[in-house]
C-alpha cells in the first residue's frame, strides 16, 4: 500500500497526532576542547541533522544573534552553545566540512545567522524544503512536513524561550535535538519514497478534507 502524502497538511490536525521526541544522547557544548571531541565525531557519521535558535526578541527592530546550533547524529545530538563558545575553529570546521551531508529545513536563514559570528565556506549542507518542493509539497515548515510524513506530532512549544540562558532547561535540550535528528528522518524517508515510488501525492485545496490517519 503506497504512503500517502499531501500537497498541504491541516495545521489543526497535527494537535491529534502522538508526540515525536529525540530518543538518543544529548550532549551540551561549551568549551573549544568540547567542540573538537564532538566534531571528530560527528565528521565519522554518514549522515547530520541541523537546525539552529536564537534567543527571541520582543522588541521592535532588536535581533539577538544566534545562540546555539544543533547537530545530531541518528544516536547522538550535539548541542553548540555559540552565545558562549562562538564560530570556534572547530564549529568552523564542521560548517566547512563537504563530505558528510548536513540535513536542514530553510538553511539559507540558519547560514546566514552562522555568517554573522564569523567568515566560513558552507560545506556539504542539503534544504529539505528543495526536496519536498520536487514532488509537490508546498506546506514547507518542520511541524507539517514531519505530520505530513510520519502522522507524528513535533511540538513548538520551547521555540520562544530564552536560548542565552546560562544552563538550557531539559525541555530545550529536548526540543533543539528533536528538530535536528528530526531531519535525518524526513530526508531519508523522503529519498526511499523518491527511488521506490511508494507514495501518492494527494492534491487538496481545503485543508479540512485531510484525514491524519491517511498520512501514517
Amino acid at each position: 500500500m503506497k504512503k500517502i502524502i499531501y500537497n498541504k497538511f491541516d495545521k489543526a490536525l497535527i494537535a491529534t497526532l502522538p508526540r515525536v521526541l529525540f530518543e538518543g544522547r544529548i550532549v551540551v557544548v561549551l568549551t573549544e576542547r568540547e567542540a573538537a571531541k564532538a566534531v571528530d565525531y560527528l565528521l565519522s557519521q554518514p549522515i547530520l541533522g541541523v537546525d539552529t535558535e536564537t534567543r527571541p526578541s520582543f522588541k521592535k527592530g532588536r535581533i539577538h544573534r544566534v545562540a546555539l546550533l544543533q547537530v545530531s547524529s541518528r544516536e547522538v545530538c550535539f548541542l553548540f552553545r555559540l552565545n558562549q563558545l562562538g564560530l570556534s575553529p572547530s564549529v568552523k570546521r564542521l560548517l566547512e566540512d563537504t563530505t558528510v551531508p548536513k540535513i536542514g529545513l530553510s538553511l539559507r536563514d540558519d547560514l546566514s545567522s552562522l555568517h554573522k559570528l564569523g567568515d566560513f565556506n558552507a560545506g556539504n549542507f542539503i534544504d529539505l524544503q528543495d526536496h519536498v518542493r520536487e514532488i509537490g509539497v508546498e506546506d514547507l515548515s518542520l511541524q507539517k512536513l514531519y505530520a505530513n510524513f510520519f502522522a507524528q506530532k513535533i511540538s513548538k512549544r520551547e521555540q520562544l524561550t530564552n536560548w542565552e540562558a546560562d544552563i538550557l532547561q531539559d525541555k530545550q535540550k529536548l526540543y533543539a535535538a528533536t528538530d535536528a535528528w528530526s531531519c535525518i528522518q524526513l530526508y531519508e524517508e523522503l529519498m526511499r519514497l523518491e527511488q521506490t515510488g511508494d507514495y501518492e501525492l494527494i492534491t487538496v485545496t481545503n485543508n479540512d478534507n485531510v484525514q491524519a490517519d491517511s498520512a501514517a
